[in-house]
């Protein structure tokens, strides 16, 4: 039944992972449009501006998604990795989850130093500097960052021998978890401090968005919150006091211009 599920997961998780992230990107929108937090601004033309880099990321997905595929099974055949000397095959659950904590680690590490170095944080700031967080800011990233990730990634997954089933089992619990830590909601404070005590919610996430530091530096976690806790980069502020936003780039004209988004990493800082 594992290698049924194993051969499943392979060879249908990315439309899967495709059908999930259109069928919670709808959900999310709609909750949104009843219970979210922040009603004035356009939705719609928000929405557009952050989709429009759907189609700019496209060809450096398709290029890297061929690496990943090339790399897995490299590593497959030659038993390269740190999981294949810790010997897990016969054990795929186990497998799965010292895999989904490296990888999750290796995210933190990654957004870490998208903050940190400059050169990686002109790129990343397109993300940070929309003025509104919803679920439409997951679309927002411009296709340097798209690259710079994906490469990381590929480099955790080189490193560490993860079996291609489970990359796309995990990007498919990536879906879930992006969209809701994105989205216009927020969860009652109670429930927030036991599910975000190991997951990163709406709540911690928008800390992250907060327009100036160091609430910008805090909650790097992807879908764990735990690597924040352990290294100091854990930060809670009431909802009341979040600004979204950079404070280097708080003009909404220039933020509602998809032209002017791309063009960031390439003017001169």
């Amino acid at each position: 039944m594992i290698l049924n599920f194993e051969h499943f997961i392979s060879t249908y998780g990315e439309k899967l992972q495709l059908l999930l992230f259109v069928s919670i990107f709808f959900i999310a929108w709609n909750i949104e449009n009843f219970a979210g937090v922040i009603f004035n601004y356009r939705k719609r033309n928000h929405a557009f501006v952050n989709a429009t880099f759907i189609f700019t990321n496209i060809p450096g997905q398709f290029l890297l998604g061929l690496a990943f595929v090339k790399i897995t099974a490299w590593a497959s055949f030659h038993r390269f990795g740190f999981l294949y000397y810790l010997n897990f095959g016969k054990h795929p659950v186990v497998l799965f989850v010292v895999s989904f904590i490296f990888l999750d680690f290796g995210e933190y590490i990654y957004h870490i130093l998208m903050h940190k170095v400059k050169r990686l944080w002109i790129f990343h700031l397109v993300h940070h500097s929309d003025n509104v967080v919803d679920v439409s800011t997951t679309l927002r990233e411009h296709p340097g960052e798209n690259i710079i990730r994906l490469s990381f990634t590929l480099l955790w997954v080189f490193l560490s021998g993860t079996a291609f089933w489970v990359l796309i089992l995990r990007q498919i619990i990536q879906v879930f978890t992006t969209l809701f830590a994105h989205m216009n909601f927020r969860i009652p404070e109670y429930m927030d401090k036991i599910i975000g005590f190991i997951f990163i919610t709406p709540n911690l996430h928008q800390v992250h968005h907060h327009y100036k530091k160091p609430y910008t530096d805090c909650n790097y976690g992807d879908v764990l919150s735990i690597w924040d806790r352990l290294f100091g980069t854990f930060k809670r502020l009431p909802a009341e006091d979040l600004i979204f936003g950079v404070d280097t780039h708080m003009r909404k004209e220039e933020n509602g211009n998809f032209k002017t988004l791309f063009n960031i990493p390439f003017n001169k800082n």
